[in-house]
């Protein structure tokens, strides 16, 4: 269960709040996320075609998106004119209901990212290379099933990670080479199932470790023993792996050292996961940034309050899945746009109100050109119109999210039953599920070794979501080359899985089991941890 975050706002909050005439005290950081994240589609990779050209594209909106969709270069193309769609606002209709009209008759992007070769399998791409059934990447190459990745490339089930290459099953790593199995490492090379390590090369089933080579359980060894041991295991055998998996997690939750937060150079700032931060306030998956409250999942920003998802953003708030914005609030997959309040996949937009899918424009309401002076007299009178009625800086309404919650972000994060979706208000998705003809991955060969081309044209069905996948044949030659073996489950329930079992959005008082004083942590009860230590005792532990 994830419990409410509430963010009590300080002065200098308030004042960045009011240039968008917003006065409040306090923020609800879980609420806030949930709701953000329901708007982000996170549903299975389909085949559809693009209703202007039928061409063919892949996504993963849902079937039937309650709007057009185009193929994303003919969308930003100049075969349609989104002014076509533009309204008169009517003072005698609610706000969200007119944009809500504007929502269904705009064209949207059948995906979102730029300057990519060969990832039309992936979501949320940019500026990358051959990577497949992959989301949210920026400059990584030759990746497949990997998950908030930054400059990553030849590997595979990587997420939210930073600078790697040729790794395997990876969470929280950064600038690491030939990593498998391994949980907030750095600078590491050549090694397996690491936990919490920092310049180690040649390492296996070991955990807080500093600059060290040819340890096995947190023992030294000589690099011939190592090597010996290392040879003997037969790691291309998946019930070896299992074993050591096993194995693994009973270490991370018996002996290894866990400090409070997972926060890396960071000053007057809480929350976790924060690297290179400062004065962020209950702030998670957040880098390079400053001036933050309640913000989630953003690198390189300054100066959000209540956002999920920014890259490189400015003075915003209620910032959803945006990037590269200024002096904006309550704007949906929207990129380059600057002064400018709920907007719905603009680019490139200053000083535009209620838009849709609008490209390099300025003084716009709902779509509809207007001169400097008129523009900014008829948002005075929205403004005040949507006060009124209690309205203004609240997001877009829960049923203009692209899909529904069950194939939202928001699921990934915040988990709900169909019953719970409803009792919330949010969309609930109406596919029945089926079980899926195909083979049960244990069934094939349990070596890599033994493993032939043939399974990359057999269809495989996971045996926990009765989802099909199938190996593909960059993926079988990694395998192959790294001694590993075939995958067992469906790739996204594997990122999920990955990610849960270390991640939380919540904080727990505890105690440091060493010198007892009071702290706060990240580690639910359910994680079983023993050893969770204030960052000071953790540091001599470390050291």
């Amino acid at each position: 269960m994830i419990v409410d975050k509430i963010i009590q706002l300080n002065n200098q909050d308030k004042a960045r709040l009011t240039q968008f005439d917003i006065n409040v005290d306090t923020l609800n950081a879980k609420e806030i996320w949930q709701y953000l994240a329901s708007f982000w589609d996170f549903g299975t990779f389909r085949k559809g075609v693009s209703d202007l050209s039928g061409k063919r594209i892949i996504t993963t909106l849902p079937e039937n998106p309650h709007f057009p969709v185009y193929a994303y270069d003919e969308w930003k193309g100049g075969d349609w004119d989104a002014f076509s769609y533009g309204m008169d606002y009517d003072f005698y209709r609610s706000f969200f209901d007119q944009v809500r009209e504007l929502q269904k008759n705009v064209p949207h992007p059948h995906q979102f990212g730029t300057l990519n070769t060969n990832c039309d399998w992936a979501s949320d791409v940019w500026h990358s290379k051959n990577c497949y059934l992959s989301r949210t990447l920026l400059e990584c190459e030759d990746l497949d099933y990997g998950f908030r990745l930054v400059k990553c490339k030849k590997s595979v089930d990587v997420t939210y990670s930073f600078e790697l290459e040729r790794c395997y099953d990876c969470l929280y790593c950064y600038k690491s080479y030939r990593l498998q199995h391994a949980v907030d490492c750095r600078n590491c090379l050549e090694s397996y199932f690491l936990f919490d390590c920092r310049g180690c090369s040649n390492c296996f089933m070991s955990w807080n470790l500093r600059n060290k080579q040819y340890f096995i359980r947190n023992i030294q060894h000589t690099k011939e023993e190592y090597d010996a041991y290392i040879i003997s295991l037969d790691l291309g055998s998946r019930s070896v792996r299992q074993e050591l998996l096993k194995e693994f997690m009973d270490h991370i939750r018996e002996d290894a050292f866990h400090r409070e937060n997972y926060n890396v150079q960071v000053k007057n700032s809480t929350g976790n996961y924060l690297d290179h931060c400062n004065n962020c306030r209950e702030c998670y998956f957040v880098e390079e940034s400053e001036n933050c409250v309640a913000t989630a999942r953003s690198l390189g920003s300054k100066d959000l309050l209540a956002s999920f998802s920014s890259l490189k953003s400015e003075s915003g708030y209620l910032l959803a899945m945006g990037s590269y914005s200024y002096g904006c609030m309550a704007i949906l997959f929207s990129t380059n746009c600057r002064y400018s309040y709920y907007l719905d996949g603009c680019e490139e937009c200053e000083y535009c109100f209620g838009c849709v899918g609008l490209r390099k424009k300025k003084y716009c309401i709902l779509n509809k050109q207007y001169e400097k002076g008129e523009y900014e007299e008829i948002i005075e009178k929205i403004k005040n119109s949507m006060k009124a009625n209690d309205t203004w800086g609240k997001f877009f309404p829960k049923d203009m999210s692209y899909t529904s919650y069950d194939e939202s972000m928001a699921q990934f994060y915040y988990p709900l039953s169909a019953d719970e979706i409803s009792a919330q208000g949010f969309k609930l998705s109406d596919v029945i599920a089926s079980v899926s003809e195909g083979i049960n991955p244990n069934t094939l060969p349990d070596n890599i070794k033994d493993i032939d081309d043939i399974v990359c044209k057999t269809q495989l069905v996971c045996p926990v979501t009765t989802k099909k996948f199938g190996i593909a044949s960059q993926e079988l030659a990694f395998y192959k080359s790294e001694g590993i073996p075939l995958p067992l489950y469906y790739f996204d329930y594997r990122t999920l899985q990955r990610f849960t079992s270390f991640s939380s959005l919540s904080s727990f008082k505890g105690t440091c089991v060493e010198c007892k004083k009071s702290i706060e942590h990240f580690y639910p009860d359910t994680w079983q941890y023993k050893k969770i230590l204030c960052e000071e005792c953790y540091k001599q532990n470390i050291a």
